[in-house]
């Protein structure tokens, strides 16, 4: 609109640019920024209070931060929109010190301001002052919330943000988009079910029943990561609009949960939609052949990404590739196929291999398989344990007591085992083997 005003010789105005420096702002475009500010200063609108405030948000936010604290400098009197968005300026880019010495020295303070604060130390991970900001503020909005529980997600303390929830529940703080994206990458990472329906049941609550498009995603990958494949199909099939992620959410879970068939169906479905395949669609389809032993089709998809959709086969699909073979006891393919790989094979690699010369008994190349595994990792007990079962099980008594004699001159321990359930339907409860609380 702004560039059919120019070529329309239309003059700006002090209402105008405002508007323009917002929107540089939000799409991050500092050339036309700048080229703005020159109109500004040319037009001779640099003293209108309104304006010199957009001018320091630009700048504070996506600019020069030197031209902000000028402009905020060379002000009469700044008020608390300035002080806030220099405050910004200087939290977005890290520097929460200066922030902090500006939100200090604030004559007044908004609830923008302290958000800001709030935000930025969530951002770096320093919760202990997110939070005693968060408790001081006079009043808090959604976006006070936000930030303390994306604060927690990003630390993986995903229990403490699902417990903010429930304190921003009891003071009957309404949640939006934001809060409930975060919110569902906490229980998907938790992988608590139970949790995960709590939030879907609060978000039918928000409205209009109407799925975005990263919400519909969210709890797509979510259901399927927590192993309810049926409630993902049922978000995937009720989404209006959908996207590769969607798809890849949706493949990924019913690969990994068992569902090969499925999983391959809904692909070939997308392919027929003429929706582009992505490099994390062909890791869910190559599971997919893993666990149904589909070697052909496993073959046939790896050459289709590389050929016409000219994906470069990431450690991810030569693992998965790996792991085909493997699983299909064809061990001299999937040795060759790993000696003509075209990036470094890195240790899920050689212990995918060195899982499937257990299962074969290979000790020949289980031997080859561990001696590369242990030249990238020494520190793992569970691959010493490996190698030592494939000579237990072939009768190797002195091989295996020798592989174990290594692991103890390695100082490398045996990890106690740890098991995760739902008690109750209520959340999830974690226990090591030795543990009898």
């Amino acid at each position: 609109m702004y560039s059919q005003m120019q070529r329309r010789h239309v003059m700006a105005d002090r209402f105008t640019f405002p508007h323009l420096f917002k929107a540089c702002t939000k799409l991050s475009w500092v050339r036309m920024g700048f080229g703005i500010h020159g109109k500004v200063v040319k037009f001779g609108f640099g003293s209108n209070k309104y304006l010199r405030n957009a001018l320091i948000y630009f700048h504070a936010n996506c600019g020069d931060l030197s031209v902000a604290c000028a402009l905020f400098d060379e002000s009469a009197r700044a008020d608390v929109v300035a002080w806030s968005a220099l405050t910004a300026g200087y939290a977005r880019r890290g520097n929460l010190g200066a922030a902090r010495q500006l939100f200090d020295e604030m004559p007044e303070r908004d609830l923008v301001s302290w958000n800001v604060m709030i935000t930025g130390y969530a951002k770096q991970g320093d919760m202990m002052n997110a939070r005693w900001l968060f408790d001081e503020v006079p009043r808090r909005d959604v976006v006070s919330w936000n930030a303390m529980i994306a604060g927690y997600v990003s630390l993986g303390d995903n229990l403490m943000a699902l417990k903010m929830f429930e304190e921003m529940r009891s003071v009957r703080e309404r949640p939006d988009e934001v809060t409930m994206l975060s919110l569902l990458s906490a229980c998907t990472e938790l992988g608590d079910l139970c949790a995960g329906q709590m939030i879907h049941s609060s978000i039918l609550e928000m409205g209009s029943g109407y799925l975005s498009i990263l919400l519909g995603n969210a709890l797509a990958n979510m259901y399927a990561k927590c192993g309810s494949v049926e409630r993902a199909l049922e978000v995937f099939r009720g989404m209006t609009h959908r996207d590769v992620t969607t798809w890849n959410s949706v493949i990924g879970g019913l690969a990994f949960h068992g569902h090969a068939e499925e999983a391959l169906d809904l692909f070939e479905e997308m392919l027929r939609l003429k929706i582009r395949p992505d490099e994390i669609s062909f890791v869910g389809v190559l599971v997919a052949c893993s666990h149904a032993g589909k070697v052909e089709e496993g073959k046939g998809y790896f050459n289709l990404m590389r050929t016409r959709y000219t994906i470069k086969p990431n450690i991810r699909h030569y693992g998965c590739m790996v792991d085909i073979l493997g699983r299909a006891g064809l061990l001299n393919e999937a040795f060759n196929f790993v000696d003509t790989m075209e990036i470094e094979p890195n240790a899920i690699v050689w212990r995918t291999l060195l899982g499937a010369c257990r299962i074969h008994g290979n000790i020949e190349l289980g031997r080859r398989a561990s001696e590369e595994l242990l030249r990238i990792r020494t520190n793992e007990s569970g691959d010493y344990i490996l190698l030592s079962n494939i000579y237990a099980l072939q009768g190797e008594w002195n091989g295996a007591e020798e592989v174990r004699n290594s692991m103890d001159k390695s100082g490398v321990m045996k990890e106690a085992g740890c098991s995760l359930i739902e008690a109750n339907n209520i959340s999830v409860k974690q226990f090591l083997f030795d543990s009898k609380s």
